[in-house]
């Protein structure tokens, strides 16, 4: 093909502001909408995942996002042992039953339990002598106790009241309220087999939507490049769903990675990232089920500007959607607000990943920054110069950065910003007529508007304009 065919084959792509969705006649009505979704056959009560950056998700954040509905994503801008450290910080957050229970022995000095506890982030220890459990360590035990040579057998509660296996949950809370206790241990026979807590039961009363493995706990996600060591160890400690996290996930390592990754482990696998549908053909081929697409949109990558490669959003998605099928497919990157969201769905993602919009919270990580009397957090791109010398510990003069950093703004509680972005998607999804995403996928309308379409879409002819709460 010559070079002025090439031209004339070029198709144009499009992002999210170059369209509205048309309103249809409905009958549904907003509040009543499911946003339910699968990624991975993960369900989720919320099509949102967090972004893995590490600027944006660490265990504080997936925890959130998990009792949310959502999915939170830890970066792998750690060593190993530390992404797995955050992997399970999740998966000990809510249980059930605490079916993984550290024991201590009755000879533990107390220094060294709460040495323990910080190792571990948990405070309740059953202690066990010869395989019996002969007691309990909790904070109550310990909090005011200045001693710390005392030994575990002077300081547990020796008076358990246990559950046998397989109670149900009702008499175990009711077990708790009669005999004013928080903690209950769960016995086969004489053996622990986990522990029961009334902090999860309540949790699991204020967060009913959480998404939550088969045992109870929260689920979580967990990035990775094409490193099997990696891999083993998350699987290990029970991540939910591998991200096979590149800024290009069609070439061969990527594909032959995907493959690998499946064949060995079994695991559920999110690859990326792509744009094309050529790429969702190879990655399906290789196992993926699920296809992480985006390349150059996020509002801190370079690419397009540095490499000059990319294709806009919304075509993106459309792109790997007409091939996906059954494997989900997650909008990653240019998600600015709840009407960009409802695009992505209508155009045929199941779920969107976002960054910016969740940089800046509580929960993000990193402390907050003052200039001007306004606060930040800061918020940097995994292809940004530190950011990649941080992960391979280059030299920075040796690579071409392919993202920014800066700040954003504080923006308070994560649970806010989702109430936003789910808000907004119920909304068009009353607009457009649809009870669930299959339906805002089926019945949604698309209309191109022009760049004064756009400025016609948002606030205009004001002199001032009072930011909503």
């Amino acid at each position: 093909m010559g070079f002025k065919e090439k031209l004339e084959a070029a198709k144009e792509s499009f992002a999210f502001d170059d369209f509205l969705l048309i309103p249809n006649f409905t009958t549904v009505n907003p509040a009543e909408a499911n946003t339910s979704t699968k990624v991975a056959g993960i369900r989720l009560a919320i099509p949102i995942l967090s972004a893995a950056m590490d600027t944006v998700t660490e265990s504080s954040m997936a925890i959130e996002l998990a009792r949310r509905g959502g999915l939170g994503v830890v970066h792998r801008n750690f060593t190993i042992e530390e992404q797995v450290s955050e992997v399970t910080r999740v998966k000990r957050a809510e249980s059930v039953i605490i079916q993984d229970v550290k024991t201590i022995p009755p000879g533990i000095t107390l220094r060294e339990i709460r040495d323990l506890s910080r190792e571990l982030s948990f405070s309740t220890f059953p202690v066990v002598d010869n395989g019996k459990l002969v007691g309990i360590i909790s904070n109550r035990d310990v909090q005011f106790e200045r001693d710390e040579t005392k030994k575990a057998s002077e300081l547990m509660t020796k008076e358990l009241i246990t559950a046998a296996e397989g109670t149900p949950l009702e008499k175990v809370t009711e077990l708790m309220h009669k005999n004013r206790i928080e903690k209950v241990p769960v016995m086969k026979g004489e053996r622990l087999v986990g522990i029961i807590t009334v902090r999860d039961i309540l949790s699991r009363k204020e967060y009913p939507q959480a998404t939550r493995d088969k045992e109870g706990r929260l689920m979580v996600a967990a990035a990775t490049g094409l490193d099997m060591k990696r891999v083993e160890a998350l699987v290990k400690a029970e991540a939910d769903l591998i991200v096979i996290d590149t800024a290009h996930g069609h070439n061969t390592a990527v594909v032959e990675f995907t493959r690998k990754v499946k064949k060995e482990f079994g695991c559920k696998v999110c690859a990326g990232n792509i744009s094309t549908p050529e790429a969702a053909k190879d990655l399906i081929a290789a196992g993926a089920d699920s296809l992480k697409v985006g390349v150059g949109p996020g509002s801190i990558c370079t690419t397009r500007v540095v490499a000059g490669v990319g294709v806009a959003q919304l075509t993106a998605v459309a792109n790997v959607a007409d091939v996906a099928g059954d494997i989900s497919v997650i909008a990653d990157g240019g998600i600015r607000n709840s009407a960009d969201v409802a695009k992505a769905i209508a155009i045929g993602a199941n779920a969107v990943m976002v960054g910016n919009l969740l940089a800046g919270t509580d929960e993000a990580p990193g402390e907050i920054v003052v200039r001007d009397n306004k606060k930040y957090k800061r918020y940097r791109g995994m292809g940004s110069r530190k950011a990649v010398a941080d992960r391979y510990f280059q030299e920075q003069s040796k690579f071409v950065p392919e993202g920014v950093e800066g700040l954003v703004p504080y923006k308070g509680r994560v649970k806010d910003i989702l109430n936003s972005l789910v808000g907004g998607l119920r909304s068009s999804m009353g607009y457009t007529g649809a009870k669930n995403l299959k339906e805002m996928q089926q019945k949604a309308r698309l209309i191109k508007i022009t760049s004064a379409g756009v400025i016609e879409s948002a606030p205009h002819d004001l002199d001032y304009v009072e930011e909503s709460e």
